[in-house]
């Protein structure tokens, strides 16, 4: 999978797509795809990486708390303790 880097708008090819999908992950390693040579494959910020259309990364990649409204740490005491 193809995503381009923000920063300096290179494409990048995702080396493994199970870090991209992992929301607890923030990194993924990825090689870039500018000029002709192969280059060695570098970490980058899943914050820095957007689809080549312009779209952002869905949440669910980058957030392991997509599902909830309010962040753990967040939460009244109640809500942290047990029944």
């Amino acid at each position: 999978m193809f995503l381009t880097h923000k920063p300096t708008d290179v494409l990048v090819e995702v080396m493994d797509l199970i870090d991209l999908f992992n929301p607890c992950c923030s990194e993924i390693t990825g090689r870039e795809h500018a000029g002709e040579e192969l280059q060695d494959p570098t970490t980058f910020l899943k914050a820095e990486l957007m689809f080549p259309s312009g779209e952002a990364l869905p949440r669910c990649w980058l957030d392991r708390y997509y599902r909830n409204t309010q962040q753990p740490s967040r939460l009244s005491d109640r809500q942290l303790t047990p029944p």
